[in-house]
């Protein structure tokens, strides 16, 4: 039987719902690329702390032709220390609850993914990506390292050599070749993506959620041991870059292109 939807409040630039047992999460705010905001980064993980007993499965996308561009740095004040660590620290609980959430997390890449939005569409359990997506790890070109975990989930997908080329030379990585390195799960044609997340979603309601469950656990315990050690190495460096003159410079075009 179909259950009737239950919209949550969670926020200004965070749309959700809950039917049937599965809770779907979209990023809103379209003025800013999808940009996250500390308050959008909290949204994402108060609904999916919130909603355990509610939904089996989550499903989290973009609204618009963006994924998430990256985190909103119109929004950091006047990047001191404490404000850099409040913006890590939403981002992070973000990626917390998404390794959190009981059963599988479902990332439908509905167009780019850049900086922290790659952190979280790595983060999920299992990524569709629609072909005019691309995945972009654009911290070094303002003076940063990446965050949200990429330092530990991008080389627990693609390996070493691979995380390293697209932290370090920000090389953009198109859908078709994150399906072949191992960042992300299926592609399909763009006006396709949500019938073949609906078709994931129908295979997942065939199973078993307690062994859903289960073995996302096992499988996180097991290639994502690193990522609590991941934050803490990507605070400190993060915290040090903030004060660098390359930092403030891309904060400054970065709120330029803004607006």
């Amino acid at each position: 039987m179909v259950q009737p939807s239950t919209s949550i409040d969670a926020g200004l630039g965070i749309r959700t719902d809950v039917s049937n047992r599965v809770l779907r999460v979209t990023i809103d705010r379209p003025d800013r690329r999808n940009a996250l905001s500390r308050s959008d980064f909290e949204s994402i993980a108060e609904v999916l702390q919130s909603t355990r007993e509610m939904a089996d499965v989550a499903v989290l996308t973009g609204g618009g032709e963006f994924f998430c561009a990256g985190a909103d740095l119109s929004t950091v004040s006047d990047l001191s220390d404490d404000d850099v660590a409040a913006l890590m620290d939403a981002a992070e609980a973000a990626v917390r609850a998404i390794r959190d959430f009981p059963g599988p997390v479902i990332a439908a890449i509905n167009g780019p993914a850049v900086g922290i939005g790659v952190s979280l569409a790595v983060a999920c359990d299992l990524t569709v990506a629609a072909r005019s997506a691309y995945f972009l790890l654009a911290f070094t070109r303002i003076g940063l390292m990446p965050d949200g975990g990429a330092t530990a989930t991008i080389p627990a997908a693609v390996g070493r050599a691979q995380a390293m080329r697209m932290a370090l030379l920000g090389d953009r990585v198109g859908a078709a070749e994150a399906v072949r390195i191992g960042l992300i799960n299926r592609m399909c044609d763009d006006d396709v993506l949500d019938v073949r997340v609906d078709e994931l979603l129908a295979h997942l309601a065939t199973g078993s959620v307690a062994a859903f469950r289960y073995t996302k656990h096992a499988i996180n315990a097991a290639t994502l041991g690193e990522l609590e050690a991941a934050f803490a190495r990507e605070r400190t460096g993060q915290l040090s870059l903030a004060a660098s003159p390359e930092f403030q410079a891309g904060v400054a075009a970065f709120r330029t292109r803004g607006n």
